[in-house]
């Protein structure tokens, strides 16, 4: 193609979740609910344990960021798609979806290794008991929550650079409710292979990375209430573990749906779904844990 034939993309419009007039209004009060549960849940959690001075553990540290985390990822999705469902035309400039995808991918990853950490908290208060305050001190929490942050932001500014490095022009139609890397470039008119190729090893490395070692730490951590001889410790030790467990596994499966399917077997409106519970449904989920 030649370039001066080529229209710049200067805003998108994003299909929202249904392209049915009717549930519009339906679907924003649904919304607007769940929304409004992650803000009250998740500023009840960070209120509570920065106050509180017997939240003051490693486990409810690790609580906070996550809930801090999980309030970053709805309100960079939630507030425009709320909007979006009263609007005809559901438009967002250029630099706007750029900024709404390096945020989402911020927490995202974040969350990805905030997992992580309190995987490996709970193992080394379950298994390693004698050794938990000297080996998860405020220090190393602080190491490991200011790694995560870092790592997530050079994740984030990477992948968006690939996805805006391409051109886009003529279509500007997102298939999705928010701006994200797989229908992004499935609008892209210039060749993409090596921005899906560093998106796909991206999350390879991310998800496989830390999926293995939640695996491993629960494994761990299963074994070791087994071998509790009290049925009431083994029960108190199950239901420290068991909500953080359910929300992992639905994460990591719906993020291992999303991200790590060959392009030509994905469907953006399967995907859409998908994203819905990652974004929104799990950040809900995830705030009554006090």
């Amino acid at each position: 193609m030649v370039p001066g034939n080529l229209t710049r993309v200067t805003e998108f419009i994003l299909m929202g979740l249904s392209d049915h007039p009717e549930l519009q209004i339906p679907l924003f009060f649904v919304f607007l609910v769940i929304y409004g549960l992650t803000v009250a849940g998740n500023l009840g959690i960070i209120t509570l344990t920065s106050v509180d001075s017997r939240l003051q553990t490693p486990m409810y540290f690790f609580l906070r960021h996550l809930a801090i985390i999980n309030l970053g990822n709805s309100t960079v999705i939630a507030p425009k798609m709320l909007v979006n469902f009263w609007l005809k035309k559901k438009a967002i400039s250029y630099y706007c979806c750029a900024a709404q995808l390096g945020g989402f991918l911020v927490f995202i990853v974040a969350e990805i290794f905030m997992l992580v950490a309190m995987a490996y908290d709970r193992y080394m208060a379950i298994c390693k008991p004698l050794l938990y305050m000297v080996v998860v001190s405020r220090q190393i929490c602080l190491l490991l929550l200011s790694l995560t942050y870092l790592y997530s932001l050079t994740t984030a500014l990477t992948v968006s650079s690939c996805v805006f490095s391409v051109s886009y022009c003529s279509s500007n139609v997102i298939n999705h409710f928010y701006c994200d890397n797989v229908p992004l470039m499935a609008l892209s008119c210039s060749d993409t292979y090596i921005p899906e190729t560093v998106v796909f090893i991206l999350s390879g490395i991310n998800l496989f990375s830390s999926q293995i070692i939640v695996l491993v730490s629960y494994f761990n951590i299963v074994l070791a209430i087994l071998r509790i001889q009290s049925s009431e410790g083994r029960q108190k030790s199950f239901s420290t573990c068991a909500s953080h467990m359910m929300a992992v596994t639905v994460f990591y499966g719906t993020l291992l749906f999303m991200y790590l399917q060959p392009r030509n077997n994905r469907s953006l409106d399967t995907d859409k779904m998908a994203s819905v519970f990652y974004t929104l449904v799990i950040p809900m989920l995830n705030s009554p844990h006090l």
